[in-house]
């Protein structure tokens, strides 16, 4: 395993009775890295997650995190490791304070000064002293992301961690996780829904469908990949159809037009130049002429739209 390896997914199979939920399943995630994973409700999202922490037992396969494995060395392995799984198991009679305390006393070395370091990260350092049954569901969450970080993990597990959080939670969120991957080398592990999150936060995606693994990319790759993009022209609205026709024997394919003199067309972006200057040439009044952005959003829904 490379030194660098924070945790290797090796062929992981899940069975429960004659279904199988995770099929064959292997990935790394390296130091210093955020990973997405991403995938329809009942992909294995969770399911996987709750492997590489020991909730739920392998079928078939190992999980090794800092080369220790989940199966053999469960003790060695799990101490590396942080994370929410669905929500934050926290004790509602307590203060947000004690719940840390306990929870700090399963790990060496964390120091009060920790404690109330990571409530000031998290925006909850004025309601340490409150009972964690006044708080709301976004508190709840940041101190449940408070008491996974708390004792320095080298992979950090987040399942739906925006859940209840306001835009300003979900921002400092995205710049914490940058700061501790980039800055001080843990590996991030994060599954959302919230896909344009992701898209800011992620350096790699994995796509997961029917417990199997479509794609890994980069994030940049993954939403620039192929070579056609989409652009949108605006002209004169006495000359859609002449412009249609224009893009027609040029063999340009139109998406979608609008009576407001908006047309969509895909094709390559080393196209653009030499189709605006056809149209012009033909007289064809051009306002606008600019790239639609692909998101992330958009290439997930395509390519499990492709898997279907």
């Amino acid at each position: 395993m490379n030194k660098k390896t924070v945790v290797e997914l090796k062929h992981i199979s899940k069975k429960i009775g004659k279904k199988e939920i995770i099929h064959d399943l292997s990935f790394t995630i390296p130091v210093g890295e955020i990973f997405g994973f991403l995938g329809p409700n009942g992909a294995g999202k969770t399911t996987t997650i709750r492997m590489i922490t020991g909730l739920i037992k392998i079928t078939e396969g190992d999980i090794f995190i800092k080369g220790h494995s989940i199966t053999t060395d469960f003790k060695k392995a799990i101490q590396n490791v942080g994370g929410i799984v669905e929500n934050p198991d926290l004790y509602r009679y307590l203060t947000g304070y004690q719940n840390l305390k306990h929870y700090a006393r399963m790990s060496p070395g964390i120091s009060k000064k920790r404690i109330y370091e990571m409530a000031e990260i998290v925006g909850l350092k004025d309601k340490m002293q409150d009972k964690v049954r006044t708080y709301s569901l976004g508190m709840r969450q940041r101190l449940g992301l408070a008491q996974a970080l708390l004792h320095r993990p080298s992979l950090v597990i987040l399942d739906e961690p925006t859940n209840g959080l306001d835009p300003e939670g979900i921002h400092e969120l995205r710049n914490y996780l940058k700061k501790i991957a980039h800055e001080e080398g843990a590996a991030v592990l994060v599954s959302s829904h919230l896909l344009s999150e992701m898209q800011l936060m992620c350096d790699r995606v994995g796509v997961l469908q029917h417990g199997k693994l479509v794609t890994i990319q980069r994030i940049d790759d993954f939403v620039k990949s192929g070579g056609s993009i989409q652009v949108e022209l605006i002209v004169s609205t006495s000359q859609i159809a002449q412009t249609k026709n224009l893009l027609h024997t040029m063999r340009k394919n139109v998406l979608s037009s609008s009576p407001a003199g908006h047309i969509i067309i895909q094709m390559t972006k080393e196209e653009i130049p030499s189709v605006n200057k056809h149209l012009m040439k033909c007289g064809i009044e051009i306002y606008t002429i600019q790239m639609k952005e692909e998101t992330l959003e958009d290439k997930f829904l395509e390519i499990t739209e492709e898997q279907k």
